[in-house]
């Protein structure tokens, strides 16, 4: 048959010219790796975030996130993963030492847990961007308790370069401006990760079972690890994480948020912050003496409650709402959250595992992404749940956009079809093989789901009888010890002492500088979201 150029043949072709080749080495990526802190039990600490660690509201590359034993490593933006990488060795590296003698946890899924009011609230000083934080986390504690406050993964933020962006606007014939350009690309690669996210929770997944303090009182669907009574899984899941024991609600079940356009997807979030729900309005916004519980009794607090796989994204201002900032200036970047730790990986994720994803976000790029429909939008749902549970089920299928049943093995060979010849041009472009060679390494296991990390987690304890805790603790200890293995020079130790004390000077700064009560600093916040 004559070959037939088809869309994605005619992207990869007009980057992979001697021309653009050089745009791909300005691609630019980010990480954000989240782990709770434990004491030497394993048990969730309850000590304040240690003072050698800077502030949390104004350190640059450490803060928390939910709870105040959630810790959160930042690195900047880069050029190069070899440099991201460096960054998060160094950061993580160098705070290993600062926690005294608790540890980083290895897993997703927390350690065990007691009672909600032993999970210690974050906070952030006496700010009011500070309190709006802290108030923020309080509200997701009464509104879903605070276990949901201990899950951890990692962040992964994606950037192309305008260059790029502006070469397939030319080659689109498009009368767009730039900006207006990339966003609408920006949400075509939304789209077709949304379809595709389930492959990624298939080979990446590493949260297959859970401590049974966790589920307690909860409706669940887990069976019990063999003899083990303590521990909870999913024979054939993959992530629990990203499933209904996840960060998931029963109030957003109803909330179908589209990603045809920003426009539709800045007025679906902004209707769910500024539409009030019975049983939020029945927590109350303050309790009776005066203390804020919530930032309001929306179905969203703000767009962050929206617990999604994939973001867009905009630099925000001081005081500005990530809604206006879209609407004003456009997508910058895309956020990825549906990573689990890598528990085998003392950083929490591994080269490879960046050289697929950009090979697998590249293919979201080059490939068609016609919009979403409803019935598409159930079936991302559906694929995400049998992705969770039933990932490594042979007999799983899962449903495409039009409407027909495939398994995993077929349409995922589809998909690593683009996905390979996207990590080829990767390849030549950076001038180097670790693009093919991750994604040739993860297609084995395609074939084979025992490779999968889930598989090999759940295989792990069956074999040596131990429990998730046990598990994760020992995994927790090895890494801890290579942490702090790592050479960090002098200097560089000098220079993150800096950036911490700096930190506390930036929050004193903002405390000093606040000239509203917190009740009109919450009204004006809100109000950006009223004027959209």
């Amino acid at each position: 048959m004559p070959f037939t150029e088809t869309p994605f043949d005619s992207r990869l072709k007009t980057l992979s010219s001697t021309r653009n080749l050089p745009l791909f080495c300005s691609i630019l990526r980010g990480l954000e790796r989240e782990g709770l802190r434990v004491d030497s039990n394993g048990l969730i600490s309850q000590t304040p975030h240690p003072k050698a660690l800077g502030s949390t509201l104004t350190h640059p590359y450490i803060t928390t996130d939910y709870s105040e034993a959630l810790l959160e490593f930042i690195t900047e933006p880069s050029n190069s993963i070899a440099d991201v990488m460096h960054q998060l060795r160094l950061v993580i590296g160098a705070a290993s030492h600062e926690i005294g003698d608790e540890i980083f946890w290895a897993g997703s899924m927390p350690c065990q847990l007691g009672a909600d009011i032993d999970i210690p609230v974050a906070y952030y000083g006496r700010s009011n961007s500070g309190k709006m934080k802290e108030v923020y986390r309080l509200g997701l504690g009464y509104r879903y308790g605070r276990k949901m406050q201990t899950i951890a993964g990692v962040h992964f933020n994606y950037s192309l370069p305008d260059a790029m962006w502006n070469v397939l606007r030319r080659q689109d014939q498009s009368d767009l401006t730039l900006q207006d350009y990339k966003t609408e690309g920006y949400f075509a690669i939304i789209r077709n990760f949304r379809r595709w996210m389930w492959l990624l929770l298939y080979l990446m997944g590493s949260a297959p079972a859970v401590c049974r303090s966790f589920v307690k009182d909860k409706e669940h669907q887990l069976e019990q690890l063999g003899n083990d009574s303590h521990t909870l899984c999913a024979s054939n899941g993959t992530s629990l994480r990203m499933g209904d024991l996840g960060y998931q609600s029963v109030a957003q079940n109803a909330l179908t948020v589209c990603y045809n356009s920003l426009e539709n997807y800045i007025d679906v979030l902004r209707g769910a912050i500024l539409t009030n729900i019975p049983e939020y309005q029945e927590i109350g916004v303050v309790d009776p003496e005066g203390n804020h519980q919530q930032l309001n009794a929306g179905l969203l607090q703000i767009e962050n409650e929206f617990y999604s796989t994939i973001r867009p994204k905009q630099t925000t201002r001081r005081g500005e709402t990530q809604l206006k900032a879209l609407a004003d200036r456009g997508v910058e970047y895309v956020e990825i959250r549906c990573l689990d730790l890598n528990p085998f990986d003392p950083l929490g994720i591994s080269e490879e595992q960046i050289y697929f994803v950009e090979a697998f976000l590249l293919t979201c790029l080059l490939s068609p992404s016609p919009k979403t429909h409803n019935e598409e939008y159930a079936a991302i749902q559906k694929n995400q749940k049998l992705a969770v549970y039933e990932g490594r089920n042979p007999e799983t299928e899962f449903t495409k956009g039009d409407g027909t049943n495939t398994s995993m093995n077929v349409w995922g060979s589809e998909l690593f079809e683009s996905i390979i010849r996207s990590a080829d041009l990767l390849d030549q472009a950076t001038d180097t093989d670790a693009y093919s060679r991750a994604v040739n390494q993860y297609a084995l296991s395609l074939d084979d789901p025992e490779k999968t990390p889930s598989a090999t987690i759940l295989r792990e304890m069956r074999e040596t009888g131990i429990t998730y805790h046990g598990w994760t603790m020992e995994k927790s200890k090895q890494a801890m010890k290579a942490l702090q293995e790592i050479a960090i020079s002098d200097a560089e130790k000098r220079r993150l002492t800096e950036i911490a004390l700096k930190s506390f000077e930036d929050q004193e700064r903002i405390e000093d500088s606040d000239s509203l009560d917190f009740e009109t600093y919450l009204s004006e916040y809100f109000q950006q979201y009223s004027d959209l």
